[in-house]
């Protein structure tokens, strides 16, 4: 398995509206995609371009939503998770699970509309990792 690039750092938030706000006023954002909603994953996103990655804001569909556990927790949001691109996801699934670490969950599709799956923070040292497969540019 070889990874790839860092595709995005998710950020959960409590309001997609006022993290692009201060993203803007703040960061100096200028490319900021259309908000869409992810109710399979009971989540709404909006991706901000920087030149080398993406944020992508996370913001809850109501109150089951993974997100919503989260901003229990840090309710003014924060980094929830790192992405990374992978050319198979099989066969990343497969090298995750014979080295040991936990996959949450059979992949699915994700926000990119490619195949993701997320690996178990305590296996990744602390860190909730999203793994996709590279989307066809």
């Amino acid at each position: 398995m070889k990874l790839g690039r860092l595709n995005h750092v998710g950020v959960a938030t409590p309001s997609i509206v006022e993290s692009v706000a201060r993203y803007r006023a703040v960061m100096g954002a200028e490319v900021v995609r259309e908000a869409f909603d992810l109710p399979a994953q009971g989540v709404k996103v909006c991706f901000i371009d920087t030149p080398n990655s993406q944020i992508e804001l996370i913001e809850p569909l109501g109150a089951d939503s993974p997100i919503a556990k989260f901003l229990e927790k840090n309710p003014l949001g924060g980094q929830h998770h790192v992405c990374f691109e992978v050319p198979d996801i099989q066969a990343a699934k497969a090298w995750f699970e014979d080295k040991g670490a936990r996959v949450l969950g059979a992949p699915r599709i994700g926000a990119h509309g490619t195949p993701v799956f997320f690996v178990h923070p305590k296996d990744m040292g602390g860190v909730l990792t999203e793994i996709m497969e590279t989307p066809a540019h």
